[in-house]
């Protein structure tokens, strides 16, 4: 087993800006703060994955080859702030498929804890829907909310219980690594 840790990272919402169904690689831009705050992570000795669903393929909205080109832009929009992403893992199913790795399902955690050999419980996850909080409850990993994207709407109406709630993913960075010192 790997002794490096992993934050496990929801990707729309939290590490790009919010855009329904995400076809366009000229539509990806990275949210204030988040570079800067997987930056922090990389130089605490994280390892950073993605996980995200993506329900547009199985609906028919884009291809895979769409959603390639839109991760191809973000490693290299995340590459020119010196942050480099292990891994992106993603659902295509619709909810009604009731796939093993649709979020909050853990099917995508537990292929890159077999790709990367880490524990999952030794992890965070950082997104801004409920089903990410759920997501981290489900692997027993810390959870952070942030108030970017849906963040904010999530908090007030309560709709889960994350660890911690953060303004963004440098909060989330500070308050992650804050949490490891204090273990």
């Amino acid at each position: 087993m790997n002794r490096k840790r992993y934050v496990l990272l929801d990707r729309d919402g939290t590490m790009i800006v919010e855009r329904e169904y995400l076809a366009d690689p000229a539509g990806v831009a990275l949210l204030a703060g988040a570079a800067e705050g997987m930056r922090l992570l990389q130089a605490a000795g994280f390892g950073l994955v993605v996980i995200t669903n993506q329900s547009g393929i199985g609906r028919g909205y884009f291809d895979e080859a769409a959603l390639t080109a839109v991760h191809e832009r973000l490693r290299e929009l995340l590459a020119a702030e010196d942050v480099s992403i292990d891994g992106i893992y993603f659902c295509p199913h619709v909810e009604r498929e009731q796939c093993l790795c649709r979020k909050p399902r853990t099917g995508l955690v537990e292929q890159a804890a077999h790709d990367f050999h880490f524990d999952p419980k030794q992890s965070y996850v950082v997104g801004d829907k409920a089903i990410d909080v759920e997501l981290g409850q489900a692997i027993g990993a810390v959870s952070l909310l942030v108030r970017t994207g849906y963040g904010a709407e999530h908090e007030r109406k309560q709709t889960c219980r994350p660890d911690f709630i953060v303004d963004d993913l440098r909060a989330a960075a500070e308050t992650i690594i804050a949490d490891v010192q204090l273990r």
